[in-house]
């Protein structure tokens, strides 16, 4: 797809000043020329040649934009959970809005979120695919369509298709290769030792259930997670059900809004859980907040519970 900058400009324009109909920034027997990949409710047309303005939303998004060689094509991210390597594109506050979006005359938008697509967000994905401008969203953050259990050849078919709607097959393919790789490197713990998956929450945590990253993470690593049978990514559990399943080890999410440090001092103050041996025994693996979703950084989450678990004498 070429970027004709005249083009999307006169198309922003029209948006910002008159909201008016504007035409599509290809023309229509084109996109029909390229075979569309459902991603979540929405088909999408990958681009011909690489993507050359990303605008990226969440740190899962613009990870995966990096890892795949494209970080110079970055021209702005949004909603970030922590720092970002191998690029240096400015951050928009808050959700970016279709106007702030269009303004940058991105030809491809990737989020971690379905709902940085919604009316009140960047806007109706069909339309901003009308104006030639690719999306995709992280099919494990899918909430329009039904999401399977995630499992790695899940995984890594989303890193390839997201791959293939940016331009870039080949790059998707090798960093799949690298991501097998890795994977195979890492040695599961023995014994099976539980973990509970503490992301959020104060009144009641919210924890990783039994089908999303923090599950994959840690069946991978060879740890039992005492919320797998909640049939959900992500579940609200009890203080009195965490102090009942008495896990091993604790696994804590860092997130500059609710650090680990934070949980910690939580798990000693409540008096559910501050007679669990985990907590006595401090027990905690930190693991960064833009690794406890799915993405690239998956794979390194198992290696870095593993090793740490381990380092606690467990496994």
């Amino acid at each position: 797809m070429s970027r004709r900058p005249a083009l999307v400009s006169t198309i922003v324009a029209a948006l910002l000043l008159a909201g008016c109909a504007a035409s599509p920034a290809e023309p229509e027997a084109t996109l029909e020329a390229r075979a569309a990949t459902p991603n979540c409710d929405a088909e999408v047309f990958p681009l011909p040649a690489p993507a050359e303005r990303i605008v990226a939303v969440k740190s899962t998004a613009a990870e995966l934009v990096v890892a795949l060689g494209l970080g110079d094509a970055l021209v702005a991210t949004a909603f970030l959970d922590g720092p970002l390597e191998g690029a240096d594109a400015p951050t928009i506050d808050g959700m970016p809005s279709r106007e702030a979006v269009l303004a940058l005359e991105p030809d491809a938008i990737v989020a971690g979120w379905e709902s940085a697509f919604a009316p009140e967000a960047i806007g109706d994905r069909a339309h901003l695919h009308e104006l030639g401008v690719t999306t995709w969203v992280s099919p494990a953050a899918c909430w329009s369509t039904d999401v399977p259990r995630l499992d790695w050849e899940g995984l890594f078919a989303e890193l390839g298709g997201a791959a293939a709607m940016l331009g870039v097959p080949e790059a998707g393919g090798e960093l799949v290769d690298e991501q097998r790789a890795a994977l195979a490197a890492i040695e599961p713990l023995e014994g099976a030792p539980t973990a509970l998956w503490y992301s959020s929450g104060e009144d009641a945590p919210y924890v990783g259930g039994g089908s999303g990253a923090p599950q994959l993470v840690l069946e991978t690593a060879g740890l039992g997670n005492v919320a797998s049978e909640l049939d959900d990514g992500w579940a609200t559990l009890s203080w009195e059900a965490v102090a009942a399943s008495d896990p091993d080890v604790i696994v804590l999410v860092d997130a500059p809004w609710h650090t680990a440090a934070s949980k910690v001092e939580r798990l000693r103050a409540n008096p559910a859980t501050a007679a669990l041996e985990a907590v006595r025994e401090e027990r905690f693996v930190v693991v960064p907040f833009p690794m406890a979703e799915a993405g690239v950084g998956t794979v390194d989450a198992v290696a870095l519970v593993a090793r740490e678990v381990r380092e606690l004498g467990l496994g």
